[in-house]
């Protein structure tokens, strides 16, 4: 049996613990990843004096790597352009679907209800025009990740 345990408090921030009894492996997994570059190493609590010693150990490791490695960028953050997000806004994009004799645009806010359930709403450029259709699926976005 193989047992993960994810905490998400920051002082458990980048460690997991990893138990797996079938090879006798239990310890604490540092791992963070910073301009692509993947930083990871464990800490088994037979080589660091059991399970709150590799904590801390690991602890210090992690505070470490934190301390001389930049900021994480965040692609999907609010305001800021990719590829994958043109509007600058999580959960709210453009959408151009084309056949042979129309073509529809739209702006579609997206969110999760809850777990495996995904919503959306729809607003028409042709019906609100470009600023408008935007900031409604702004507003909806906002109110559905509220509910």
């Amino acid at each position: 049996m193989v047992k993960f345990i994810f905490t998400f408090d920051m002082d458990s921030y980048a460690i997991s613990r990893i138990d797996l009894p079938v090879i006798r492996s239990h310890g604490w997994q540092v791992r963070l990843r910073r301009q692509g570059r993947q930083f990871s190493k464990f800490f088994s609590d037979g080589k660091y004096g059991g399970i709150e010693s590799a904590l801390r150990i690991a602890r210090a490791y992690r505070d470490e790597l934190l301390a001389k490695l930049p900021e994480p960028e965040r692609a999907g953050a609010e305001g800021k352009l990719t590829r994958r997000n043109v509007s600058g806004v999580v959960g709210v994009s453009r959408i151009v679907i084309k056949s042979r004799t129309s073509r529809y645009e739209f702006w579609q806010a997206t969110w999760s209800s809850g777990p495996g359930v995904r919503r959306r709403m729809k607003f028409s450029v042709r019906r609100y025009g470009e600023e408008r259709a935007f900031e409604l699926a702004c507003v909806a976005r906002k109110r559905g990740e509220r509910k």
